[in-house]
Parts: C-alpha cells; sequence; structure tokens
C-alpha cells in the first residue's frame, strides 16, 4: 500500500479580474489613504497596535459597508470566494457566504504583522492593492506545528510543501484566499513604499 498524503491545507492565489485592475486599484488607493488622515481613532489604535503602519481594523472594519469602491471589491470577491469553498468541498446548499470584515492595512519599513489568525469567521484573504519591489510575503504556519512534539528538525532540502512555515509573495491585483483557522504573519519589508492592501473575512448563514 503506498503512502498516504492526508488532511491537506489549500491557499488559492489569483488575480481579482481580468481588466481594469490599475484603475481599480488607484481608486483603492486614494480611498485608503483619504480614509488614513481622517481616521483618528484609527491613527491612534494602529500607533498602539501596528507602530510605524495603520490599519483600520481598530476603527472601521466594515469597509464593504461604507465605501463603494470597497462595495465594488466585495462584489468582484464573492464568486471566488464561493468557488474556494465549492473547492474545499464544503456544501453550501441552503447556505449563503457573506462578507463580515473589510479593513485597510498599510504598512512599510520595519513595519511588521505579527502571527495571528481570523477567529468567528470562515474564509479569509487579503486583496493585494500596492506591493512594492521588496516588499514582504505572507508567511503561512503548519497548523500542527505546536503537536509536533519531540520532533527532530527537518531537513533544508525537503520541498516548500513539506516545510513548516510556507511564504507566498502576491502581486498588485491577486487575491490570497485561506481558511480563517490558518496561523500567518507578515515580516518586515525595509521598503519606502507602503504596500497597501485589504484584508477580508467571510462567515455563512441558512438561506432564508
Amino acid at each position: 500500500m503506498p503512502m498516504l498524503s492526508l488532511f491537506p491545507t489549500r491557499i488559492d492565489v489569483a488575480p481579482l479580474k481580468k481588466r481594469g485592475l490599475d484603475s481599480f486599484n488607484r481608486d483603492l488607493i486614494d480611498v485608503c489613504e483619504s480614509l488614513r488622515l481622517a481616521d483618528t481613532t484609527g491613527q491612534r489604535w494602529s500607533a498602539k497596535h501596528y507602530p510605524g503602519g495603520y490599519t483600520s481594523y481598530g476603527s472601521h472594519d466594515q469597509m464593504h459597508r461604507i465605501s463603494t469602491t470597497f462595495a465594488a471589491l466585495e462584489k468582484a470577491l464573492d464568486p471566488q470566494v464561493k468557488a474556494y469553498a465549492l473547492a474545499l468541498g464544503y456544501d453550501l446548499r441552503g447556505r449563503k457566504l457573506s462578507m463580515t470584515d473589510c479593513w485597510v492595512n498599510m504598512m512599510a519599513g520595519a513595519v511588521t504583522h505579527n502571527l495571528h489568525l481570523h477567529p468567528l469567521s470562515f474564509i479569509s484573504g487579503t486583496y493585494y492593492v500596492q506591493v512594492p519591489r521588496g516588499a514582504a510575503a505572507i508567511k503561512f504556519e503548519d497548523p500542527r506545528l505546536d503537536r509536533l512534539m519531540a520532533a527532530p528538525p527537518r531537513r533544508a532540502d525537503l520541498a516548500p510543501r513539506e516545510r513548516l512555515h510556507f511564504s507566498v509573495k502576491p502581486k498588485a491585483g491577486q487575491v490570497v484566499l485561506f481558511e480563517s483557522w490558518l496561523r500567518h504573519e507578515v515580516p518586515p519589508s525595509f521598503t519606502v513604499q507602503e504596500r497597501i492592501s485589504i484584508s477580508f473575512n467571510y462567515g455563512w448563514t441558512a438561506r432564508q
């Protein structure tokens, strides 16, 4: 009997859409920059929890409900998230997927996003608006890492999918989707230009 490979962790990386990404991203950048200037609550929250960068997570975490540009992003994401959920094998009959949270991240220099997951959600992801050359990748952690008791070190020549961490280096205009329980982080980039991204969560409800 051949050796079995079980319990895959699937991450989807794909463009948001085929056309119009440059102008759409410019519109998003304008909204993000305007939001940061006006969002004094978010500035204070970021200074404490996101030093050196800006995130609207602590102030405006449902941007799809207050901005038509972000609502357009939600509309473009909906079919991709549904296709991803179906590819994972989830039964969506009689169930509706919907965006629950959506917030801005702007980081440059040594700004980091510490290791975390997204509780109380089902599928999470990030849309990359601006990714300067040299910007850090998003780094995912093997969900079994805390259960590898008394294990020796892994070999350095293992294929990327066999390692305990895997980094995805997206381009502007790409979406990265993952299940919300998967822990991830963003190391420092040490870039002058900002890396701008939109993070989001999706949940599901029974159709009425």
